[in-house]
């Protein structure tokens, strides 16, 4: 049952109560002490929710604790003759622990002696030698019966069995002990009577009472008429208990006036305790008492002997010797943890618990009063609770990244001198928690892939690091997805979730993507993810994977006719060769030359520009239908290339050039011919046409100037019009910056004022 009041200490949060119960020794197993529920005020749900359990102070654990309804029961047997000795009260101190918030709660069981123990004497016969001198008064210490129990049941008081010559008195020492004393009521006659016989009895004061008994036979001698006499009745004495064995510890001396044997004295120790026996030992002729081992003030603090001194007559008398013994700081200071917290979150935040622990120091004193400190820089304080009791709790906020785990070393120092001290590693390993999102290694990646190169193939790798542990560093890759209405670039390309790898999904036309960009995540395994993101800039290599194209001569038409005077000096235009190559780079550089003439050395092409010139004179000697095959190459590994026909018509008036164009003497292709002069035909017509046009234009313009003249006055200003060169519709093909097609190429015809026959004389071109 519940025996004290509570005294609750809060500090940080957390209470320290201590509470008092009782229970009888050598009580059954499973014998209820307490329902330390209900002194809390806590339900069994509660307890067992908050993880209630006992933690001991000593090694053993002689209670335990029901989690279901809170009752404190026996768990083993409990002797308090062995556990405690003597020493009352005899406590069992434990702490109860309970989680979610953590608390800590003193208690303390308090054993209760029962009457276990019969008071017994240490020799069942004792013999006394009185002289027949002895006068009645006279008293004669007894040996004292030992009882192990305490309180009402230790021994209580003596008593003798029924005779004629003495009786006994019950003597209390200062320690609470009880002695007797034997006292003669009528003089001894051994010419009467030699000896007297009688028993001893030692009775405690248990229900029902226990008790031992001695045989006492006392010897009746012949006159020895004087006793010995100590120099002091009581002696008192400090002893270090850190003295060895063998140490001095006091002398005592008596003296007799009697002579011969019967002044001869002799010491011995009164087997009063037995412990008293064991520990000291004296010399019977001296009376120099020594240490049989070394003392404990831890065990026992004070001694008391009682020393009697026999003559050779048989006389005795007796003293009091009082050890005290002195404490030495001898034990240094011991760390019990009660609770530890081995494993913490790094984002626990100060003044978090990690530990529980008591410090204790079986010295006294200031040998026994102790101090707590942390050794090293670290981000934990000790915090007192109570009295020897204390916390580990983190002093500021915890970084995992920097610093996994930490060994706190707790020292614990004594008041002595001097001072002693005791250390205790605490092993504290920090969770990792989700606080540092991916790092990628650059913030723009440039990877290249070449142009129709096939789908699965490696472009490269990304690579981003998370400074977490576990989970929530496990980097895993994604794609971004596009905005709505850009370019699909997420299709090109694949990153792999793990590790990060770039593949192309599917071959790439440089001529329509060149470059283009995405955009990568890496986020972590935590959860919440933290993410990242780096640019992925994949880079198009072109392959010269397109031929030039031609756009003049048309590629479609068999031959372009040209017309050269024979008067052409050296560095005539004769043509001009256009082509375009989609590639990019070296790949459309394009190169130009004359791969098959009639005359060779009649005409030459421009290596860049394509321009067909004459390379001399033209000469009457030259034949009068010239056929050109210029080879049109770019500069690609492997080279791809093209070739234009052109047919050149040399002549002296536009009448040859029709007869020129439309016979070819040294043409043996009668479709070719048909063509020839079928195109003939069409520039025949055409001429008309454009002559009539000219005309009906000459007339149209002449009729309007006079109309304009008559009107000018009603008409208002003109507005000046201007029209680029932009305003112009073209059916020419627009080439942009990478082509290789010159700006416009015009011709203008030229008609002779001499000529009777109205037919172009020749064609000169105009070069921008």
């Amino acid at each position: 049952r519940a025996v004290a009041l509570i005294l609750v200490l809060c500090v940080s949060g957390m209470r320290a109560e201590t509470a008092r119960y009782s229970v009888p020794e050598e009580a059954e197993r499973g014998s209820f002490v307490a329902n330390i529920g209900k002194d809390l005020g806590l339900t069994g749900e509660e307890l067992l929710a908050r993880q209630v359990r006992l933690v001991p102070e000593g090694e053993k654990q002689y209670l335990e604790l029901n989690q279901h309804t809170g009752d404190l029961v026996v768990r083993e047997q409990m002797d308090r003759e062995e556990l405690c000795g003597q020493s009352e009260p005899c406590l069992v101190r434990f702490e109860v622990l309970l989680e979610s918030p953590l608390q800590s709660f003193r208690a303390e069981v308090r054993l209760i002696d029962i009457n276990d123990n019969s008071p017994v004497f240490l020799n069942k016969e004792i013999v006394l030698k009185m002289p027949e001198s002895a006068m009645p008064g006279t008293r004669f210490l007894l040996e004292s019966a030992h009882d192990p129990d305490v309180g009402n049941n230790s021994l209580q008081h003596y008593s003798i069995s029924s005779n004629e010559y003495f009786r006994v008195y019950t003597q209390r020492r200062n320690d609470g002990g009880r002695y007797a004393e034997l006292v003669l009521d009528r003089a001894l006659d051994r010419e009467h009577q030699a000896e007297v016989a009688f028993s001893l009895t030692a009775v405690d004061g248990g229900t029902p009472p226990r008790s031992g008994t001695a045989s006492i036979r006392v010897v009746v001698l012949d006159i020895n008429d004087n006793i010995p006499v100590f120099t002091q009745t009581l002696y008192k004495v400090s002893v270090m208990e850190n003295s060895s064995q063998d140490t001095l510890v006091v002398i005592v001396s008596a003296s007799d006036l009697d002579a011969g044997t019967n002044g001869e004295i002799v010491y011995s120790i009164f087997q009063n305790s037995e412990e008293n026996l064991k520990t000291f030992k004296i010399n019977p002729e001296t009376g120099q008492i020594r240490l049989k081992k070394p003392l404990d003030y831890e065990e026992k603090k004070n001694y008391e002997i009682d020393v009697q001194a026999t003559d050779g007559g048989g006389l005795s008398t007796h003293c009091k010797v009082e050890v005290q013994v002195k404490d030495v700081n001898d034990n240094a200071p011991e760390v019990i943890i009660t609770s530890l917290t081995s494993s913490l979150s790094e984002a626990a935040p100060p003044n978090t618990v990690v530990a529980l622990f008591n410090v204790r120091d079986r010295d006294s004193g200031d040998n026994g009063r102790t101090t707590c400190e942390l050794t090293g820089e670290q981000p934990f304080r000790i915090t007192l609770l109570a009295a020897g009791a204390y916390a580990l709790v983190t002093s500021e906020t915890l970084d995992r990244e920097q610093v996994e785990e930490y060994n706190v070393t707790v020292r614990a120092r004594d008041e002595g001198s001097p001072a002693l001290s005791a250390l205790k590693t605490l092993l504290v390993r920090l969770l990792d928690v989700n606080d540092n999102a991916p790092t990628f290694t650059q913030a723009i990646y440039t990877m290249v892939m070449s142009e129709n190169e096939p789908a699965g193939r490696s472009l490269g790798r990304l690579s981003a690091t998370d400074p977490d542990a576990g989970e929530n560093a496990h980097v895993r890759y994604t794609l971004v997805p596009p905005p709505t209405g850009a370019l699909a670039a997420a299709s090109f390309v694949s990153v792999d979730s793990e590790s990060g790898t770039v593949r192309s999904l599917r071959p790439l036309d440089y001529e329509k993507v060149s470059a283009f960009e995405v955009t990568v995540r890496a986020a972590d395994g935590g959860s919440p993810p933290l993410s990242a993101q780096a640019v992925l800039r994949v880079v198009v290599r072109d392959e010269n994977d397109n031929a030039p194209v031609l756009l003049h001569p048309p590629p479609d038409s068999s031959a372009a006719g040209e017309l050269v005077p024979r008067w052409a000096p050296s560095g005539y235009l004769v043509a001009k060769v256009v082509a375009v190559d989609a590639d990019a780079g070296q790949n459309a550089w394009l190169s130009y030359e004359l791969a098959k003439a009639t005359e060779p050395g009649l005409f030459r092409v421009g290596l860049h520009s394509g321009e067909v010139r004459t390379a001399r004179a033209v000469t009457e000697r030259d034949a009068a239908r010239q056929r050109l095959i210029v080879l049109v190459r770019d500069r690609g590994q492997p080279s791809r290339s093209a070739t234009a026909t052109l047919a050149v018509a040399l002549v002296d008036d536009f009448s040859d050039a029709f007869h020129q164009l439309g016979h070819d003497p040294a043409s043996g292709q009668q479709p070719q011919v048909a063509e020839e002069e079928l195109l003939t035909t069409y520039l025949i017509a055409s001429l008309c046409c454009v002559s009539s046009l000219f005309l009906l234009s000459v007339l149209v313009l002449t009729a309007s100037t006079l109309c304009k003249s008559c009107s000018r006055t009603a008409l208002p200003p003109p507005s000046p019009t201007c029209y680029a060169d932009g305003d112009i519709a073209s059916d020419g093909v627009g080439v942009g910056s990478t082509g290789t097609l010159s700006p416009a190429y015009r011709y203008e015809m030229c008609l002779t004022s001499g000529s009777g026959r109205s037919e172009f004389q020749f064609l000169r071109p105009i070069l921008p």
